[in-house]
């Protein structure tokens, strides 16, 4: 039986690394290209995941955000070797690295002008103006600030507090007014229903009535002539204007917009009392009240003599 030949690789016959059995060599794979199991469950689930991705529609700001970001990046990008414009400008005798326009010129430019875009749809010149603006309405605040102390903010609400009770006393004093004048202002043939009814009924203003509770009479009237216009605006989508029936009276012949009602006069003694401060106008009721009708509209009676004796004075403070 022949001896095997010894090998001539220089290892004795020994087998290497290169001559090694194919069948015991192990192979290697990484964790990324392993194959993860996954059930049935988990496939639909990436599946619909993957679907659901892909058909998603980007939004707005996303859109606007992605745009920003390639605008960025093109912008901080140099301009390619293979771009026709750089082949232009090497065959002109632009280097890279070097700078445009005469050789030697220490003020050349080697990077290009940076791009600030506008992104907002304000004029040029807006934005300074805005700062000066901003910075303006600052200094006027910290003086404001500086100029108004605890103090004066307090006596300022006290201020606006007690114009605020005199205004609703005055409302007050003019229905005591009302209900001892109402009667007895308007009289004449035929009015015996009272001053209400006679306004209502007769075409006379109320500037005859007592400055000092005339504003409460044209404020009703005024709430009265809102309510009739709204119920005739409605009555009159429901019927022809130009029909007149002759059966109507003249209150039907209102209601139908067919009878045009009398407008507001203007009153110019009224406003003139409405300017004066609520103080002012509530101390004239009350004085009127007590020579008049020998009423303290404080007290809430009415006294016998002018003497008003029981009475402590004439303001509400007098009165505690």
């Amino acid at each position: 039986m022949a001896s095997p030949k010894p090998s001539n690789d220089g290892h004795g016959g020994k087998p290497t690394s290169d001559t090694d059995d194919y069948m015991s060599m192990t192979i290697t794979e990484s964790s990324a290209d392993a194959l993860v199991f996954e059930n049935s469950a988990q496939r639909r689930a990436r599946k619909r995941r993957d679907a659901e991705s892909r058909a998603r529609q980007p939004s707005k700001s996303e859109i606007a955000l992605r745009a920003q970001l390639n605008r960025h990046e093109a912008l901080s990008t140099s301009l390619p070797i293979n771009s026709k414009g750089y082949q232009i400008m090497e065959k002109l005798g632009f280097k890279a690295g070097s700078a445009l326009g005469r050789e030697g010129n220490e003020y050349a430019r080697t990077e290009p002008l940076s791009v600030a875009l506008k992104e907002d749809r304000a004029g040029l010149g807006m934005g300074v103006q805005r700062k000066r603006k901003i910075k303006k309405d600052a200094e006027i605040g910290e003086g404001a600030k500086k100029r108004e102390t605890e103090g004066g903010f307090r006596e300022s609400k006290a201020r606006q507090r007690k114009q605020q009770t005199a205004e609703g006393l005055c409302w007050g004093a003019m229905r005591v007014l009302e209900g001892f004048e109402g009667e007895d202002t308007i009289t004449g043939d035929g009015m015996v229903d009272g001053w209400k009814n006679a306004i209502r009924s007769t075409s006379q203003s109320s500037t005859g009535i007592n400055l000092l509770w005339r504003g409460l009479l044209r404020d009703r009237e005024a709430k009265q002539r809102e309510k009739r216009m709204r119920y005739d605006l409605h009555q009159s989508l429901s019927r022809n204007v130009a029909y007149v029936d002759p059966d109507e009276d003249m209150q039907d012949r209102q209601a139908w917009g067919t009878k045009v009602e009398e407008v507001e006069v203007d009153d110019p003694e009224l406003e003139e009392f409405n300017r004066l401060d609520p103080a002012e106008r509530l101390r004239r009721m009350v004085e009127y009240l007590r020579e008049k009708w020998r009423y303290c509209f404080w007290c809430k009676f009415q006294y016998p003599d002018a003497i008003m004796d029981g009475c402590p004075g004439l303001t509400e403070e007098e009165h505690g």
